[in-house]
């Protein structure tokens, strides 16, 4: 029983259950521990820029050959676009079938829009355009100080292909970045231990502040989410996992650690550090696991994109506004690029989807208003299939450009991998695996 209580994971699902209990008996009590979930995601957010600069820079700076560079980049992209348009997709089958807002006959002009105002006040209109233009950072210490991932991963990338040129003469600094890097991933693994005491606090709060009730009275919306969620896991993440040369429930039990975490903090932004190392002991090369995790928070968020579709069509279904086919695949193009770069971050998202139906202007705005009690409770399943889908996303990639030692992969995913660790012991090879050295040269 001890050795089962000393896993995180375990620990952080009995917080779970806890934090429930709270929430539920003392719902005051549970509101007021949100600092407690708040305190851990500002922690992990706290290590997210030097961990993705050191993971990225020490692994390109000591690459053999750089052309492979912009082939992962392109493919990663590829895949990424591809497999985000597939889950807005299910997502729209999914609404359209179940119709959960049919029959709800909302009169707009009824809802108090007075707490959409946090969300349309931060509502952008950002064109593609814009896009392209914040993930060049005004200054080096910007991107940092704000935690821009991709404007952190764009001068990563650039400094590790600037080391990887400059040969025997930066490898003083690149040995120094490494050692660094190492005393980096000691601190994650002293923050997560802190996991358990954050999915307390943000549970007993979620639950606490919103209750049971709510869950209730959206039910059938909360079905959809989750049973479309479960439906991409399965038969989309499962295809490309066969496909790819492993098992996804394999693939699931190995990563369990992580999936509470995300559970408990309703983020998945909160494992990123984690997931890059576990990428790292599956076999991954180490400057693929580097760029496509992180990039992976903004290009390939899954769960994300199933949440938009199913709730822009259920306020729509709600509220009696009528859409022809076409309205929604408007929707959905739409989606498919206003998707992107909300995944990270619990909320987020809720802003985003209030940009997108600004934009598009046949779906009412205030029916967002409905969402508000129940948005909360489903963030859970759209940062776990945002995670799933990141993990699997970059086992795919470095398998297709042939940076994935498969031998070590099936060792760790069938769990007699050399001297395994949990989650919280993990760390960064300290001879990590070039991305040239798997790739099968064209015939």
């Amino acid at each position: 029983m001890k050795r089962i209580l000393g896993k995180l994971y375990v620990q952080v699902l009995l917080a779970v259950i806890l934090g429930a209990i709270v929430g539920v008996c003392v719902p005051e009590t549970g509101a007021a521990l949100k600092p407690l979930g708040d305190a851990f995601i500002k922690l992990i957010k706290m290590l997210l820029a030097p961990v993705i600069f050191l993971t990225v820079v020490t692994g390109i700076a000591k690459m053999e050959n750089m052309k492979e560079l912009g082939r992962v980049g392109f493919r990663a992209l590829l895949y990424f676009e591809v497999v985000s348009t597939l889950a807005l997709v299910v997502g729209l089958v999914v609404v359209d079938v179940f119709k959960p807002g049919a029959g709800m006959n909302i009169d707009v002009a009824t809802l108090d829009t007075s707490s959409l105002a946090t969300y349309t006040s931060a509502v952008k209109h950002d064109s593609f355009m814009d896009f392209v233009m914040n993930i060049i950072p005004d200054t080096l210490v910007d991107a940092f100080a704000k935690g821009n991932v991709l404007q952190i991963l764009l001068f990563s990338i650039l400094l590790g292909v600037a080391l990887a040129a400059v040969g025997p003469r930066g490898k003083p600094f690149v040995d120094t970045l490494d050692s660094l890097m190492q005393g980096m991933f000691r601190i994650v693994n002293m923050v997560m231990r802190l996991a358990p005491i954050g999915a307390f606090g943000a549970i007993a709060f979620t639950i606490g502040k919103y209750g049971f009730g709510s869950l209730f009275s959206l039910g059938k919306l909360m079905a959809c989410v989750y049973l479309t969620c479960a439906l991409f896991v399965i038969f989309v993440l499962g295809p490309i996992c066969r496909y790819s040369g492993f098992s996804l429930w394999k693939f699931l039990k190995f990563i369990k650690e992580e999936l509470f975490t995300v559970l408990g903090t309703s983020s998945s932004e909160s494992v990123l550090p984690q997931m890059i190392a576990k990428m790292e002991k599956a076999g991954v090369s180490k400057p693929v696991a580097g760029m496509i995790i992180p990039s992976g928070l903004t290009f390939n968020p899954d769960g994300q994109a199933i949440y938009y579709t199913i709730a822009a069509i259920f306020i729509a279904q709600a509220t009696n506004t009528p859409l022809t086919l076409t309205d929604q695949l408007i929707v959905l193009a739409v989606l498919m690029f206003t998707s992107k770069g909300s995944a990270g971050v619990t909320g987020s998202g809720f802003i985003i989807l209030a940009a997108t139906l600004s934009s598009l202007g046949t779906i009412p705005v205030a029916g967002m208003v409905l969402l508000l009690g129940v948005d909360r409770f489903m963030s859970e399943a759209r940062a776990i299939t945002n995670t799933i889908g990141n993990g699997v996303g970059t086992l795919a990639i470095a398998k297709w450009v042939g940076a994935l030692d498969m031998a070590k992969m099936r060792k760790a995913l069938d769990g007699d991998a050399e001297s395994p660790k949990p989650v919280s012991e993990l760390e960064p090879a300290h001879q990590p695996l070039e991305l040239t050295r798997n790739i099968r040269k064209p015939a």
